[in-house]
């Protein structure tokens, strides 16, 4: 498995002051996620979590929905192995695993998309399938309409609350100061699972592909919390698995907030301090002024 962090020599300048030292630095590497033994996806991610990443992936790609979708995931070697398992480059004694590919076994009853060349997707660490889904997309294929979900009201004090709690879980950052996260909290304010990553999309994929291992989808009286901004990825994928309120610690795309006002989710943005703006589902936020006039 690769390693999350990795140690490189870099030259340090303070105050005019030049020297030499170790620094860390968040690992990346590619992740090519296969389905049912067919290539589907390549994404770059800090490893750890990887069956949890591809299982999200796969949610918000609409293919699995619960934990019965879901048969098994396994590494095979790497592509110069000819994507053979695991178990059988062990059989053959030979050939080395990188960890860097995938496979998705779905249940025998489960549909599976067409997986043409044109189908095949790269994703990056930042954006993810920028693009790919449309709105009418999202929202028909959406297994739990969010505008059905059980009523839930979150406070402005609780989402407040939530960034600094965010940033205290941040295991990794606090070392290499450059990863993203995700965290999954109860209406309650209680934090559920918190992943981090390269990629905000896939620290998403990883809370998300975790639920469904254990059955805990969808995810209809839960809170989203992203660090950076909140793209229209982000709120797919929240849409996707059942989540009503999604916040960010900074600003949300326009595709974003269309795609909450369509589909009923609780957007917020540049969370920090005390301070929130709502972009669609404020029924969910109990705001107890008015809003401002002009």
């Amino acid at each position: 498995m690769g390693r999350v962090t990795e140690r490189r020599k870099v030259i340090r300048v303070r105050d005019g002051a030049v020297s030499t030292r170790p620094d860390t630095l968040v690992a990346e590497e590619p992740l090519e996620i296969r389905l049912n033994g067919k290539p589907l996806a390549i994404t770059m991610r800090t490893p750890g979590d990887d069956f949890a990443l591809a299982a999200g992936f796969l949610v918000s790609e609409g293919v699995l929905a619960e934990q019965g979708d879901l048969q098994n995931i396994v590494y095979c070697a790497g592509a110069t192995d000819g994507g053979t398992s695991r178990a059988s480059a062990a059989e053959r004694g030979g050939g080395s695993n990188t960890y860097n590919v995938v496979d998705v076994r779905t249940a025998p009853d489960v549909p599976v998309p067409d997986i043409t060349l044109e189908r095949n997707v790269y994703t990056t660490s930042s954006c993810g399938l920028c693009g790919k889904a449309s709105l009418d997309a999202v929202r028909t294929t959406a297994r739990w309409p969010i505008a059905d979900t059980p009523p839930v009201r979150v406070t402005p004090e609780l989402l407040a609350d939530l960034p600094d709690r965010l940033r205290a879980a941040q295991r990794v950052f606090d070392r290499t100061g450059g990863l993203h996260a995700a965290a999954l909290f109860t209406e309650d304010g209680e934090l559920v699972d918190v992943r981090e990553d390269v990629g905000r999309h896939n620290a998403v994929d990883k809370l998300v592909g975790r639920a469904l291992q254990n059955g805990d989808l969808p995810l209809s009286r839960s809170v989203l919390l992203v660090s950076g901004r909140a793209s229209f990825e982000l709120a797919q994928k929240a849409v996707m698995a059942g989540i009503p309120v999604l916040a960010a610690v900074s600003a949300p795309s326009s595709l974003a907030v269309d795609l909450a006002a369509e589909t009923g989710l609780t957007l917020v943005g540049f969370l920090r301090g005390s301070s929130m703006n709502v972009y669609a589902g404020e029924g969910r936020v109990a705001l107890r002024a008015a809003a401002a006039q002009g």
